[in-house]
């Protein structure tokens, strides 16, 4: 059996202390092996674990996940800060190539499940280009909006019938984690991973931060700059507050440390 990467606990979510070639070579290990039931990878931001901490019920998906991957850099620092001092960042877009340069040379079916219409026929072109023996099974574009039961049906018998073994899911934090959780037992087999906006990055729909920026964690201000009215929330009232939640938990080890010093 392959074994999941090991957690590391931040804001009560556990974060995977792992990397690029850890999170590939295992979800290789998973498609070989063929389990009934099928995996899920989180690739989680500083927005999703604080969606987590007003949230039980994400927080308990994101846990839940077969790994976590820390997808931002406060969440790479937050790692190194509780004891894993060579965390990367797992980066969901760069991700998403690792694991499609793999499946192209493993033959592993990979199915789009995410992104508007368009979006996903230039995404699929630009993968072709890519890696110009990637089988891509299939792909599809939910709707705004809950599917009725009778297209809940009608999807995942898609899904089952193109047979993939990678699932990538790209509709934003949350609802690809509820998704992906939610459908677990659906498609037996199957390694489900939510990429976030990384269809969108692929396609070219949307610009990515400089690497530069990326490494200094200020990724989170130049997608703000390039989608203020959507993201204006999330990045000035929401995120800011992790933080000083972090530094609690840093200050709470600390004690408990002192503590445990103290007693020995």
């Amino acid at each position: 059996m392959t074994a999941a990467p090991r957690k590391q606990e931040v804001l009560g979510v556990g974060i995977s202390a792992t990397s690029y070639a850890e999170v590939a070579n295992t979800c290789a290990g998973w498609i070989r092996e063929k389990e009934q039931s099928s995996k899920y990878v989180c690739v989680t931001s500083v927005h999703g674990l604080m969606e987590a901490r007003k949230d039980p019920s994400v927080r308990s998906i994101l846990n839940g996940a077969d790994i976590a991957t820390p997808d931002g850099m406060p969440l790479v620092w937050a790692l190194r800060s509780f004891g894993v001092p060579d965390q990367q960042r797992v980066y969901g877009p760069n991700l998403m190539l690792a694991l499609c340069e793999q499946a192209e040379q493993l033959e592993h079916r990979v199915f789009l499940y995410g992104g508007r219409p368009e979006t996903l026929d230039i995404l699929c072109s630009n993968l072709r280009k890519r890696f110009p023996k990637l089988q891509i099974a299939g792909s599809y574009s939910p709707p705004f909006r809950a599917l009725t039961d009778t297209e809940e049906a009608e999807v995942q018998a898609m899904i089952r019938n193109a047979a993939p073994d990678l699932l990538f899911v790209g509709i934003s934090t949350p609802k690809q984690e509820k998704w992906m959780a939610a459908h677990r037992s659906s498609f037996p087999g199957v390694v489900m991973i939510g990429v976030g906006a990384a269809f969108d990055f692929h396609a070219g729909r949307v610009k990515q931060a400089p690497a530069w920026m990326q490494q200094r964690g200020l990724e989170w201000l130049f997608r703000l700059t390039m989608e203020p009215a959507r993201l204006w929330k999330r990045y000035v009232l929401v995120t800011p507050w992790f933080l000083p939640f972090w530094a609690l938990q840093k200050a709470s080890i600390a004690m408990h440390d002192i503590a445990c010093g103290r007693k020995e």
